[in-house]
């Protein structure tokens, strides 16, 4: 089940046993007996092994990012800046935890004495992680959490044991305690007893909705906090502009990053009539033109774009592209004459492959925005800011950037609405996920 399979060539490199039962109990023995950690010491001394962790990632930058490029194709200049963030992420964290954490005073009006919440740990923690940002997205859901005092079982994607196994390392090499940060190569089947068992406290999933969902339901039969963070479709929209060719660079970035499978990328994009034309025009000629050469993340997953952009065509779609798939490789691709009412609009195409719909107006604009099942990111371009604040309001999504792309930060929330799950992760908000806010009331 776990193997590094270079999606380039298609060849199985390593394999790694899939852990047993009795493996599965030590990892939740040893998380849970590592709670005292997490409940006796200081913030500050969690924030200092954070801050070595991060260091950590800088000195093995080479190591992890030829890791990732090895098991799910990420480009390597890509794949370097995926650990670079990491480290922002463990930084902050070490540099913000003791203010996020500190006990928060309460005015006190319906009597006498002081109010005051304490945030503390809830326990055991449960990550579920995707292939597409095997370093990344462990980082921010374990950096706050570990600040917190959490501790944590990680089931990392299949297609990435090997980083898996090297994050294992770091987090022991910077000082944490057996059980502070635990790895499973588990089964589904053997993670839905993982989510069931007491010892646990809470479930953050990153991954498709169905995965999503069958964590909800289960988490939510057993009473546990979750965080989703599913797919997305996000609009790029384009009302007005001074300089078509800046907006169609940042589109064409917005589309292509780490070959266009990310859920908070820019998918469809929606222009406004007098721009339409001249956007196609543009956009088509330099996102041809810029394919990364990358392939996806495994010949199943250009299987499943190559069937969804066959499926628009044949509902009267139009795809402009420059070669054919093979393997995991697939090339990068516009449709044009889509609207709302082909299937292919409310899906998520998770490759090099970008949908464009024009729109009548500013108006019509927020409308195609929004008519989606998918409520991640988004993106609105414009030169009037009454206009991008109006938008932004408007659009139903869990981030709006306002005239860029690439503007993500370790201090930003991250997450969505809609069936793009709920929670948020990093920034201040992403360490009040898995605390208990305690309410300690003196009365004088």
């Amino acid at each position: 089940m776990y193997a590094v399979t270079d999606p380039a060539t298609g060849e199985v490199a390593e394999t790694y046993p899939t852990a047993t039962d009795a493996e599965i109990e030590a990892a939740l023995d040893a998380a849970h007996a590592a709670t005292a950690w997490g409940r006796t010491g200081s913030v500050a001394e969690r924030a200092a092994l954070l801050r070595r962790l991060g260091d950590l990632h800088a000195q093995h930058r080479d190591g992890l990012a030829a890791s990732i490029v090895r098991e799910m194709g990420k480009p390597l200049p890509e794949a370097e800046g995926e650990i670079d963030f990491c480290t922002d992420i463990y930084h902050y964290y070490a540099d913000h935890a003791e203010r996020f954490l500190a006990d928060e005073p309460l005015p006190v009006t319906s009597g006498t004495g002081t109010a005051v919440v304490r945030r503390g740990p809830l326990g055991v923690l449960l990550g579920i992680m995707p292939w597409n940002f095997p370093a990344y997205q462990v980082a921010r859901f374990a950096a706050p959490n570990l600040a917190a005092g959490n501790t944590l079982v990680l089931k990392h994607a299949p297609q990435c044991p090997a980083t898996a196994a090297l994050l294992q390392r770091l987090f022991a090499e910077a000082g944490f305690p057996a059980g502070a940060y635990v790895n499973v190569y588990a089964t589904n089947e053997q993670i839905a007893g993982v989510i069931a068992d007491p010892r646990v406290r809470g479930v953050s999933l990153t991954g498709s909705e169905r995965a999503g969902a069958a964590v909800a339901e289960t988490a939510g039969r057993h009473l546990k906090k979750v965080v989703l963070e599913l797919g997305g479709s996000d609009p790029f929209v384009v009302l007005s502009t001074d300089d078509l060719d800046a907006v169609v660079a940042a589109a064409v970035a917005a589309r292509l990053d780490n070959t266009g499978q990310v859920c908070n990328a820019a998918k469809r994009f929606v222009v406004v009539r007098e721009l339409y034309d001249a956007f196609v025009e543009k956009f088509t000629a330099r996102l041809l033109a810029s394919g990364t050469g990358a392939p996806l993340s495994s010949a199943a997953a250009a299987e499943t774009l190559a069937r969804q952009v066959d499926a628009a065509v044949a509902e009267g779609a139009t795809l402009h592209s420059a070669g054919e798939r093979h393997g995991a490789f697939y090339p990068a691709g516009v449709l044009t004459g889509l609207t709302t009412e082909h299937a292919a609009a409310r899906q998520e195409l998770f490759g090099p492959v970008a949908m464009v719909f024009p729109a009548a107006d500013e108006e019509d604009a927020l409308r195609i925005a929004n008519d989606t099942p998918y409520g991640l990111g988004s993106y609105v371009f414009t030169t009037d800011p009454a206009q991008a604040a109006r938008f932004a309001d408007r659009v139903e999504a869990g981030m709006v950037f306002v005239n860029g792309v690439a503007a993500e930060g370790a201090e930003l929330p991250f997450g969505g609405v809609k069936r793009s799950g709920f929670g948020r992760e990093l920034g201040p908000l992403g360490i009040e996920e898995f605390v208990n806010k305690k309410l300690i009331r003196t009365v004088a």
